[in-house]
């Protein structure tokens, strides 16, 4: 079997990004979750990287023509889904930002309230 350099490359990165998602997991950057997800991601592709020939095994399993005609699919549901959860965590922060904010401005208020009463009898 003669191994290719993007065989190499492949194999490399992919342990690479194993270690990095595991490390970014022991730092509490990433939940149990998506390290799993993640781990999979990267065996998979150490896996094709390895034996190239997987993915028509994977496309004729799923009635897609070609094996790079399955990697471009899932890929593109792949980085479809990144993007809605991108999304929806932007949409969380906003809503945690514009409450942060309100209460900042209420506790401003009450604090500014407060010292002009303090001066006034003063």
């Amino acid at each position: 079997m003669e191994i290719h350099i993007y065989q190499i490359f492949g194999i490399v990165i992919g342990i690479i990004a194993i270690v990095l998602s595991m490390l970014r997991f022991r730092e509490g950057k990433m939940s149990l979750s998506m390290l799993v997800l993640w781990i999979f991601i990267w065996i998979m592709i150490i896996g094709i990287s390895i034996n190239p020939e997987l993915t028509n095994l994977f496309a004729s399993v799923t009635g897609i023509g070609r094996g790079l005609d399955f990697i471009l699919i899932i890929g593109l549901i792949g980085c479809y889904y990144l993007i809605f959860k991108m999304y929806t965590m932007i949409e969380n922060m906003e809503k945690e930002i514009t409450k942060l904010v309100r209460e900042i401005a209420l506790q401003k208020e009450t604090t500014h309230k407060k010292e002009n009463i303090k001066n006034k009898s003063n």
